[in-house]
């Protein structure tokens, strides 16, 4: 049976206490800040009322967006939309170029075909892309959405530009490599504040499902943007590629002061009267800095790995550390922590077979995503000797175009299918495209496998985040939308970079070395299966999550 909406902390006006005081400030500001507290039965209907059913008993419905006017709501979810197309922008830039930044920065010569050290520039902006949202939802909640989201924006901005430099420095590799890592901490901020904005303004129901069906959309859309901006820069100079990046940050930071709303939250009223020990304890740094170290330490080791061995003592040695570290963040959280950073409480099994199809999914997507890349970079074209950075863009715009498509048509699904279904139909995607890149001959024309397979598997890519999303935002309580936010964010970009670092692993040891292109077909090919393993044990999860909700009937029917 489908519980019933609550609605929780009201006044005899039907308000929350921190309404009321929204209402008594005569600040104009605040006035375009009000919220209103609606039915959901009567403003949304049956179909609304169903996706309700999946909101954490003592949820708050609040509609910050009715008091929004039309093209401030629209810049304002193009702004959040950016957050994440950014974040895309920042990985997909150095895909296509990746070899020209080896022979530019000195760790590669050219026409040298494998050089491990090349992996980092991307690894280490996924290294902290992935690993410091689980904080970063939390300090949302506490400081407020919109200034963790423009402090991400600017930090983002800082450290692009810094890699852009890096091109002057005398160690280039090693200040290019510490700017990426440092840069990845800025989208950490922006995606987990950006969707919690979207989901502390927007009550379930439709509405709720096409603008993160939109925010979905940008992924695919910026990575295809930042490899085709990333290429043309390319053949100038490459840094202009990161300065032109900055600046557009640096711009979004502005815009997004301006236009954003200030989400009122009753943490941030507390805080005023809060001791500096009280805030450690209320935005639990012990717990976030444990989690952090742990998720940093596993992805270094198993990223390292490939490039200099699993026999070498210091890799075994971080990878252990963070293992054991694993267990005591956990203890932090359950026993000691009075808020832990985890919304333990919305963590019931129907959300776990949500976030393992999910971690599953997007582990075999980023293996896709930078494997072909590097397949059409150094293997495809007719003569076998790989395909330029702009031809190789082109042979990827698909995917974004698919995407883009793939998100709207979710944001209808939603609403109409159970979210087993929207999943499981993601997870097949995902299956289906990385089979076909996988048997794909290199001699086959693009127009074959190859073109079908970046058409599919983008479906997967924007079924999956949308559908995740949706149901945590509405798992948990709208004062705690940031951890939900970043708990899905915290999945998605952290197996995006811990599975490269499993294809990786296989890669080194089944490509001889990697000295001829046939010897990397062996290596590539390695990583594909371990792409298709985790997409195939996300379908299988997805089915089981399947018969469970029709067994069941329960809120996750709907």
């Amino acid at each position: 049976m489908a519980r019933d909406v609550r609605l929780t902390g009201l006044t005899t006006s039907g308000k929350t206490p921190l309404q009321e005081r929204v209402d008594s400030n005569e600040s104009s500001d605040k006035e375009d800040n009000e919220s209103t507290i609606h039915d959901i039965e009567n403003q949304h209907g049956n179909t609304d009322l169903q996706q309700a059913d999946v909101l954490a008993p003592d949820a708050v419905i609040y509609n910050a967006a009715e008091k929004l006017t039309l093209p401030r709501e629209i810049a304002f979810v193009a702004v959040l939309c950016l957050s994440q197309f950014m974040t895309q922008v920042g990985l997909g830039q150095t895909l296509p170029i990746i070899h020209v930044l080896g022979n530019s920065l000195g760790v590669s010569k050219p026409g040298e075909l494998n050089s491990g050290q090349l992996a980092w520039i991307t690894a280490g902006y996924s290294l902290t892309v992935g690993s410091f949202i689980l904080i970063s939802g939390r300090l949302g909640d506490f400081f407020g959405y919109k200034k963790i989201l423009t402090i991400g924006l600017c930090w983002f901005s800082f450290w692009t530009m810094v890699a852009g430099l890096s091109v002057y420095a005398e160690n280039k590799f090693l200040l290019f490599v510490f700017a990426r890592v440092l840069q990845g901490i800025g989208p950490s901020l922006c995606l987990p504040n950006g969707l919690a904005l979207l989901g502390a303004t927007y009550p379930a129901g439709k509405r709720k499902d096409f603008v993160f069906s939109f925010f979905a959309a940008a992924a695919p859309c910026g990575s295809i943007t930042g490899a085709a901006f990333g290429s043309l820069f390319a053949l100038a100079w490459w840094p202009w590629a990161f300065f032109s990046f900055a600046m557009a940050l640096a711009t979004t930071a502005i815009v997004g002061i301006l236009v954003i709303p200030d989400i009122p939250s009753e943490a941030r009223e507390k805080r005023r009267t809060m001791s500096w020990h009280e805030t450690v304890v209320q935005l639990d740094l012990l717990g976030g800095a444990v989690g952090v170290l742990a998720l940093v330490l596993c992805n270094f080791s198993w990223n390292q790995a490939p490039i200099v061995g699993w026999q070498q003592p210091h890799v075994f040695s971080i990878f252990l550390v963070g293992i054991l570290t694993i267990p005591v963040f956990f203890y932090i959280e359950l026993r000691v922590s009075p808020l832990p950073l985890l919304p333990l409480k919305a963590l019931n099994a129907d959300v776990a077979f949500v976030l393992a199809c999910l971690a599953c999914g997007w582990a075999s997507f980023g293996i896709w995503f930078y494997y072909t890349f590097q397949t059409f970079l150094l293997l495809r074209n007719n003569n076998g000797t790989g395909s330029n950075p702009l031809l190789t863009t082109a042979m990827m715009v698909p995917e974004g175009i698919s995407g883009a498509i793939a998100a709207v048509v979710t944001g209808f699904l939603l609403s109409r299918l159970r979210p087993a279904w929207v999943m499981t139909l993601a997870l097949l995607a995902f299956t289906l495209g990385t089979v076909l890149i996988c048997t794909a001959p290199v001699g086959q024309t693009y127009w074959g496998q190859t073109f079908f397979a970046t058409i599919v598997i983008a479906w997967g890519m924007d079924m999956s985040f949308p559908a995740a999303t949706v149901i945590l935002s509405n798992a948990v309580d709208w004062e705690h939308q940031g951890i939900g936010a970043s708990l899905v964010n915290t999945i998605v970009n952290y197996t995006i970079s811990i599975g490269l670092g499993f294809a990786g692993t296989v890669e080194v040891h089944v490509n001889h070395g990697g000295h001829t292109r046939s010897d990397l077909l062996k290596g590539f090919r390695g990583a594909y299966y371990v792409g298709l393993g985790f997409a195939g044990m996300g379908l299988v999860i997805s089915v089981l999550f399947l018969l469970r909700s029709y067994r069941r009937g329960g809120p996750m029917a709907s």
